[in-house]
């Protein structure tokens, strides 16, 4: 009897050895920093984005990683901070390094996430999820930065993806004057050739006459043309793209960042569970989910899944795992996303959506690609001078 006991107690101690770790208890620390510079007055009525976008989609997040993890003996904290100023942010991002948080999330610009990077080197992995700048993806690119915002050539290509195959290949581009409106312009010109759509007129919006009173006046003048299939708006802030559409020399539909718009998330998405995803955030924040809160949604989410599959919370470890193929988000966009190797952009498709409701969403059917459709949208792999993974 007593050597059977003993065989007992030596298999059940084998098997305990043979648990995978997940099983053994973690707690995993997420940082959080949000900067979001004050862009000024702008001149319509627009509804301002809700100063809480980003953080509210990181809680939800949290909250999702705890209801798997509790299973698994893993939980999740976030350490949050939205500031007012570079200074503030960067203050809080070296507070949570020295304080041993080696996983973080960040809404920032392009400049303070290169100097965030920059500080963080070796001590961390990042997740952006507020800079959508292109050069992120194609040159200035960091091992340990990993991006859940879609970049501008995404959203563009998404876009120019549609118009080509509603065959509006002429296009009228009004760009704003502010640095974020030329941004969102080049990736529609880049995008514009590579779909074959042509431009038959680029124009920069420059007034500063308040459109809510003479916007009848103003902008069929300013869109006079011979012929043109499409209206493309680049006006990031608002100042007047809110009025071109039913305001044009001729009568045209209006996209790009009013009108139709690409986007990585609105209320209208529906499919694939994503009303359920709506409804959880509707109930912690008490408004629509937006991009912002998506992009910091998946970007937590991508931690909490990296962990679940390595049972462990090493920042290099779950680098490493989310950029191999291994690695898939559930992200309610009908597709299982990952990232790409080569910049650490995260793979998705892109909605593209007016106010009320879904147009259709990109990668749209018959645009191939040898890897992924995916990959049809934004900076191909021979297109970046990034290789995060060779």
């Amino acid at each position: 009897m007593s050597i059977h006991v003993t065989r007992v107690a030596t298999i059940l101690g084998l098997c305990w050895l043979a648990l995978p770790a997940a099983v053994m208890a973690l707690d995993v620390r997420i940082g959080y920093v949000q900067w979001v510079p004050d862009t000024g007055p702008v001149l319509s009525n627009v509804t301002p984005a809700p100063e809480d976008a980003g953080l509210r989609g990181a809680e939800l997040a949290v909250d999702d990683n705890n209801a798997s993890g509790r299973f698994l003996d893993q939980r999740y904290a976030l350490e949050s901070h939205v500031v007012e100023s570079e200074e503030q942010a960067h203050a809080a991002f070296e507070q949570m390094l020295d304080a041993g948080i080696a996983l973080f999330v960040l809404r920032v610009p392009a400049e303070t996430l290169m100097t965030m990077a920059d500080t963080a080197t070796g001590r961390a992995l990042l997740f952006n999820a507020g800079a959508q700048e292109d050069s992120l993806r194609t040159g200035d690119c960091r091992p340990h930065v990993l991006h859940t915002q879609p970049s501008y050539a995404m959203l563009t290509d998404a876009l120019a993806q549609w118009l080509n195959l509603r065959r509006w290949q002429r296009a009228f581009l009004i760009a704003g004057p502010t640095e974020a409106d030329r941004a969102w312009a080049d990736a529609f010109r880049r995008s514009a050739g590579r779909f074959g759509v042509r431009l038959v007129a680029d124009k920069t919006w420059t007034f500063d006459a308040d459109l809510r009173r003479t916007a009848s006046r103003e902008l069929p003048l300013f869109t006079q043309a011979d012929d043109y299939d499409v209206v493309v708006v680049a006006d990031t802030r608002g100042d007047f793209g809110e009025y071109v559409p039913f305001n044009t020399w001729l009568p045209r539909p209006v996209v790009g960042t009013q009108g139709m718009t690409p986007v990585a998330w609105h209320r209208v998405v529906e499919s694939w569970g994503a009303a359920q995803l709506q409804n959880r955030f509707r109930e912690l924040a008490g408004r629509d989910m937006n991009g912002e809160d998506y992009a910091a949604w998946a970007g937590v989410r991508s931690i909490g899944t990296a962990v679940t599959e390595l049972g462990a919370a090493g920042h290099e470890a779950i680098r490493d795992f989310t950029l191999s193929e291994d690695f898939q988000l559930a992200a309610f966009k009908g597709r299982r996303l990952g990232y790409r190797p080569w910049n650490g952009q995260l793979r998705q498709p892109i909605p593209l959506v007016h106010p009320q409701g879904l147009v259709i969403a990109a990668p749209i059917e018959g645009f191939l690609h040898p890897v992924t459709d995916l990959d049809s949208l934004g900076y191909d792999a021979a297109e970046s001078d990034c290789r995060l993974q060779p």
